[in-house]
């Protein structure tokens, strides 16, 4: 009986660890913008496509993973699809998506338009500094709990052009929330889940201790795993469009958080297809090119011998800006250049995919040295969303006056460029009417 019980004390102390860890997985997809179909995208055909992501993400809840959504899931203007459907989506995603961040487009198209997206959903949309939403949910995985939340950006105020959404600062929103996820809610891992840059991410990590998961959204930009510098914070982030999912697993030991893994998985034809979605998708689609309202995108407008990637669209926008406008330098933010353009047909409805925000070009007058701080202030910022791609002359002297051409976006809205731009002059031309016809 002795030999016996030391044996079965020796077996306790073997299986405790085994039973006190635990591993939850994460999925998050952000600015899917109203893609249902799959799309051409870093050189490939037939990318993303939500009844792919839908698939896949359902799989995978079934599993025990969650699910959450960083927002901006319409972008009115473009595609075609988010004006004739709006938010037609949101509800698929019931069963599936355990929370999801406002985004600064989903009131696109008005208060009213959005409460009644928001009506039939089954989980909570989430913003800790805008009046009237949830600032935090915390969900029960692997024998853990999981502290959620999400922000708005610092440019929401600009961005937001609908009446009924109040802001608030979102630093000091974050550090509360975080207090009390782990207070209150007793949180072994606290997740924000969007939706602002990634400049504001990487900011917002230094100055509020205790966030161990960032998923990246605003900024569509495409991110491996990777620690914010500075901080114990990781940082992932999936791109747009649902082109890409991020996967976060994350091991705990006694309810302490002890390893990090992560990566993004691409949404392609690897992927688990929702016939039932895919049927529905298909249909709409047929609808939406046979709409009088919207058949005239579907037309040809040229033909791409070569496909042009992100970076070749944005070189040959900005120097058509600088030709239209009749100016010695001109430039558009990276957050202006969303898709490149495959070889063969292009339709007007692959370019707003491509440009899909409708900017007016501004011009204004600067001397040189001034231009050149312009410049370097870009070069700065290499790698967001809030980098300019420029034409500017080959040389550049201090004390010449120089004609430089930007968005009215530039001028008007970007946080980082809009005071170089003040009283810019109006041209009347529109960037994409512009290319299209240098085509």
């Amino acid at each position: 009986m002795r030999r016996l019980a030391l044996l079965l004390t020796v077996l306790s102390f073997i299986a405790l660890p085994a039973t006190a860890r635990s591993r939850v997985v994460l999925l998050q997809f952000s600015d899917y913008h109203s893609h249902a179909q799959p799309f051409y995208s870093e050189g490939r055909a037939a990318q993303g496509g939500i009844a792919r992501a839908i698939g896949y993400l359902a799989a995978e809840r079934r599993k025990g993973a969650l699910v959450f959504n960083g927002g901006d899931m319409v972008n009115k203007g473009s595609p075609a699809w988010s004006d004739k459907y709006r938010c037609a989506e949101w509800s698929w995603f019931n069963g599936i998506v355990d929370a999801m961040a406002l985004g600064n487009h989903d009131p696109d198209y008005g208060a009213e338009v959005f409460n009644g997206c928001r009506e039939p959903l089954h989980y909570p949309v989430l913003s800790a500094n805008t009046a009237g939403f949830s600032a935090s949910a915390t969900f029960r995985a692997g024998g853990v709990r999981i502290g959620v939340f999400a922000v708005a950006g610092s440019d929401f105020p600009a961005l937001v052009k609908s009446s009924g959404f109040a802001f608030t600062d979102r630093v000091a929103a974050a550090r509360e929330i975080v207090r009390e996820l782990r207070d209150r809610d007793k949180a072994d891992a606290i997740v924000l889940i969007g939706h602002e840059s990634t400049e504001d991410d990487e900011a917002l990590a230094r100055a509020v201790p205790g966030i161990d998961l960032i998923f990246g959204s605003h900024s569509h930009l495409k991110e491996e795993l990777r620690r914010i510098d500075g901080t114990r914070t990781w940082f992932l982030s999936p791109s747009q469009y649902l082109t890409y999912i991020s996967r976060v697993e994350m091991t705990f030991d006694r309810h302490k958080l002890v390893a990090v893994r992560g990566r993004l998985v691409r949404v392609d034809a690897s992927l688990p297809v929702d016939r039932t979605i895919a049927a529905r998708v298909a249909t709409m689609q047929r609808d939406l090119e046979a709409d009088p309202d919207y058949a005239a995108l579907f037309q040809t407008v040229a033909v791409l011998k070569e496909p042009m990637t992100v970076e070749q669209l944005a070189a040959h926008v900005v120097e058509v800006m600088r030709e239209r406008a009749g100016a010695d330098a001109a430039l558009s933010t990276a957050s202006s250049f969303r898709q490149p353009l495959p070889p063969g047909r292009i339709t007007m409805e692959d370019l707003r995919a491509s440009l899909p925000y409708d900017n007016e070009i501004v011009v204004k007058e600067m001397r040189g040295i001034e231009l050149k701080r312009l410049i370097a202030v870009s070069a700065a910022r290499k790698g967001t969303d809030n980098y300019a791609y420029m034409t500017v002359p080959g040389a550049i002297a201090d004390d010449h006056v120089y004609q430089v051409a930007a968005t009215d976006y530039v001028a008007n809205v970007s946080p980082v460029y809009a005071e170089f731009f003040k009283q810019a002059r109006r041209t009347g031309l529109r960037v994409r009417d512009e290319f299209r016809k240098s085509m």
